[in-house]
């Protein structure tokens, strides 16, 4: 591209944009300039490989010119090219079969697809914003070049041990050979010894149960872990077993909140606010005596008219009860699963718009992109944590490893 039609274009340039035309989008000034430079860029190849050629004695020259349409993230350019005689030829800067130019445009449709957009919703985006004419399996092409990260982020190391990990599972509806079913998601959540939330895995299961679970814990294992302090969990038959096979020294604590939730759907609407006012009492108490004392109380007031509930609360209690050894700092964060919830929540806010996914890899695919949009937001750690991670270090002697020296000093000379 010469002098001359730079300062056309600049001129021609300038007056549209008075005119209140855009840089970018279909009808943009830029797509005309990406054309002149990727067309003179491709001519310049051209005649360093028939020079090349002709220094190495080989016959060849120019054959007339090729069309193709590039997409680019300011709007879609048609090009024009030379091509050579022989076919010997191979671009660098536009390959010949390459129809998308630059990174750009690719990332904004990853960044759509992972904000919870169909590709129906990408695609009419795209048409109306950049007058780019993109099918579903173009888009479904573009967003398969997550696969080979998700496998990597599926498989990095993990840290050797966890204070606090959540582990629950979510569910959505997968199609399966011509068939619509369902998927559980089971999702591991942790705090890392500075405070930092992290997202240890998702894994892909046809339902919800301990065996699976056993398979989670394995390959947290594999991937270094060898260590966790407090497993928070729900209260899956045969889950908290599964958890002390691998790390027989976790400290388990089930949910109080999935507990009460549970054992309120077995009790009529008029008994509800009474029989919730004398259960809070219960898992509100300031120690575990205090606690079992109400739970007594409770027996006695409720356990005629709801004895399953009662029994449920006494056979679950030695895991139910152990947030009560630690200080309030401590029990708040781990009494609930409402850690991992929350992050399930953001998960089904962003993908409520897919109700049944075409396939477990697009489920993955997708589910990843809105992990890491989420993580993305998990730049400091979780209040208080000085004070909660001092704690568990004294309640787990010798297991953390926080990098300070706690040996005295007393009786040292200065040197």
């Amino acid at each position: 591209m010469d002098y001359t039609s730079l300062e056309a274009f600049a001129k021609q340039a300038a007056d549209r944009l008075k005119s209140g035309a855009e840089l970018s989008g279909k009808d943009g000034i830029l797509a005309p300039l990406i054309r002149q430079i990727v067309e003179a860029s491709l001519e310049g190849e051209l005649d360093a490989h028939l020079l090349k050629e002709k220094s190495e004695s080989k016959s060849n020259r120019r054959n007339g010119k090729t069309s193709k349409r590039l997409r680019t993230e300011y709007g879609p350019v048609d090009l024009h090219t030379s091509r050579d005689r022989s076919g010997t030829f191979e671009p660098v800067i536009v390959k010949k079969r390459q129809v998308s130019l630059g990174k750009g445009l690719d990332e904004k449709i990853l960044s759509m697809y992972g904000r919870g957009m169909s590709y129906e919703d990408i695609r009419c985006h795209l048409a109306d914003l950049y007058g780019l004419e993109i099918s579903k399996g173009q888009l479904s092409h573009i967003t398969d070049r997550v696969l080979p990260l998700v496998d990597e982020w599926r498989t990095r190391p993990l840290e050797e041990v966890y204070p606090l990990v959540w582990m629950d599972a979510i569910h959505y509806k997968v199609r399966h050979e011509g068939r619509i079913e369902s998927r559980a998601v089971y999702c591991v959540l942790a705090i890392d010894q500075t405070g930092m939330k992290d997202l240890l895995g998702l894994y892909v299961s046809e339902n919800e149960g301990a065996k699976f679970w056993l398979s989670v814990l394995t390959d947290l294992q594999n991937r270094g872990v060898s260590d966790i302090l407090i497993a928070c969990i729900d209260n899956l038959k045969g889950f908290s077993e599964a958890i002390q096979s691998i790390f027989p020294k976790t400290e388990v604590q089930l949910c109080v909140v999935h507990q009460i939730r549970n054992s309120l759907r077995y009790v009529t609407s008029e008994d509800q606010k009474p029989f919730l006012k004398d259960l809070k009492k219960v898992y509100k108490a300031t120690n575990k005596d205090s606690a079992e004392y109400h739970l007594d109380e409770l027996d006695k007031k409720w356990g005629k008219k709801y004895p399953v509930i009662i029994l449920s609360w006494r056979n679950n209690w030695d895991l139910l009860s152990q947030y009560f050894k630690y200080p309030d700092q401590v029990r708040r964060i781990i009494y609930t699963t409402n850690t991992v919830e929350g992050f399930n929540r953001q998960l089904r806010k962003t993908t409520k718009s897919k109700s049944v996914m075409p396939s477990e890899g697009a489920l993955m695919k997708l589910l990843y992109l809105v992990s890491q949009n989420i993580m993305a937001k998990w730049t400091a750690p979780i209040q208080k944590w000085g004070l909660v991670v001092q704690q568990l270090a004294i309640h787990f002697e010798g297991r953390l490893k926080l990098g300070l020296n706690v040996e005295g000093t007393k009786g040292q000379e200065e040197t």
